[in-house]
């Protein structure tokens, strides 16, 4: 009786110790964390200097995150359903938001999100389908239109005049200019190390160029470091006006980078070089401007032209 009841207490330590066993393999990593509910703002405090460098971008991402929080009615959540979605999604389209607007300020949120899915602050994560966007048109400034704003940015500041010029020639984002330094000139090439794809160029300077960054031999740490962005874009903005641009929205500066691509395009340069050039990603983006190559389809007037 006595050898039986041992046999018994046996197998049972030996079956809780196998449950015991598959339970901690199972939870090897360390122990369950308790999900908290949430508010979008909260989650972007704690993790938007971890996602985001300084800069415009940086700030837009605050103002998109904001919106949408404010439109949840400042909710908490411990997950962020489809319907939670829908309903931004549906709010934003409501308040004349486009859909390439809407698509910015959901990759924002949902960046956010997967950052703080993988640090366990929520439970699961929602579905983002990318709204269908229009071919909008591209602004770009014709050769007296930047002879007209350039001369009365000059007026107003000299820096933020050859901070324009090299923009327009090298086709660099206002964040890429501002960030270039010294030692990313060589051999009258610059090359962008901090960049929107994460992906370093270079590229070749034109005389223009040249000669305008020689008038910033003084500065320290890079020809443009000291230009603050916020007040480049008032003084932007006020010679715009003067110049009778002031209604025309697409008149900011990444214009500058759509300028300098249409006229590499228009130029007959072909369309791989330009995305090189502009270091977009994908073809895709670069494809905006190949409507502009017009003169390629010249050849084909000929075939059209015979009779019989």
């Amino acid at each position: 009786m006595g050898k039986e009841t041992d046999k018994k207490a046996e197998a049972f330590d030996l079956r809780s110790f196998g449950h015991y066993a598959v339970n901690y393999q199972f939870n090897a990593s360390g122990p369950i964390k308790v999900v908290k509910a949430n508010r979008l703002t909260t989650l972007l405090e704690r993790y938007v200097d971890i996602l985001w460098e300084t800069g415009s971008h940086k700030s837009n991402v605050k103002a998109f995150i904001s919106e949408l929080d404010e439109i949840l009615l400042g909710q908490a959540f411990e997950t962020f359903t489809d319907e939670m979605v829908d309903r931004l999604i549906g709010d934003l389209r409501k308040r004349g938001n486009s859909n390439a607007t809407i698509n910015r300020k959901m990759a924002a949120l949902s960046k956010l999100l997967r950052k703080a899915f993988k640090m366990g602050d929520i439970h699961s994560l929602p579905e983002f389908r990318r709204q269908k966007e229009k071919a909008g048109r591209i602004r770009f400034l014709e050769f007296e239109e930047e002879e007209r704003l350039f001369a009365a940015i000059r007026a107003k500041d000299e820096l933020y005049y050859a901070l324009c010029i090299f923009l327009v020639d090298t086709g660099a984002r206002l964040g890429e200019g501002i960030g270039l330094r010294w030692n990313d000139l060589h051999e009258n090439r610059a090359t962008f190390w901090i960049t929107k794809s994460g992906k370093s160029r270079t590229v070749p300077l034109t005389n223009r160029a040249v000669e305008i960054l020689k008038t910033q031999a003084g500065a320290q740490e890079g020809p443009f470091a000291s230009i603050d962005q916020q007040r480049f874009r008032a003084i932007w903005n006020a010679a715009k006006a003067e110049v009778g641009l002031g209604t025309d929205e697409d008149v900011v500066p990444h214009v500058l980078r759509h300028t300098c691509a249409s006229r590499l395009v228009r130029g007959g340069i072909d369309i791989r070089r330009v995305q090189m050039w502009l270091g977009h990603q994908t073809l895709q983006m670069t494809m905006r401007y190949a409507h502009l190559a017009s003169y390629d389809l010249d050849v084909c007037l000929p075939i059209l032209e015979r009779r019989p």
